[in-house]
């Protein structure tokens, strides 16, 4: 149970982080002062993010361990899909605005 509390914070962290750098990049134009930095780091950072709710998916469907245990009711397994797909979407939601960055705007 201690495992799964660190990993929602861990979720929880990820998203705050994610949603602070979709608003400092939507409020000012660059973090950086250069939109291609400002791009990878968008990139790399939304990849990372996904990377955690995908890794519980592969260990859901194909190990069925982990996060789905027979003392799991399905309350708390409905939540820990919510906050995976939460931060899934505001991963993707990095990762476009990076990439928006990376290859410019055209004006």
């Amino acid at each position: 149970m201690d495992q799964h509390r660190r990993k929602i914070k861990m979720l929880c962290a990820l998203s705050l982080i994610g949603i602070a750098y979709s608003i400092l990049l939507n409020s000012q134009y660059t973090l950086t002062g250069k939109g291609t930095l400002d791009g990878m780091i968008g990139v790399v950072f939304g990849l990372y993010m996904s990377s955690h709710p995908a890794a519980s998916l592969v260990d859901l469907l194909f190990f069925k361990r982990a996060v789905w245990n027979q003392s799991s009711s399905n309350r708390s397994m409905g939540f820990w899909l919510v906050i995976n797909m939460f931060v899934l979407l505001i991963a993707w939601i990095v990762i476009f605005i990076g990439t928006t960055r990376l290859i410019g705007r055209a004006d």
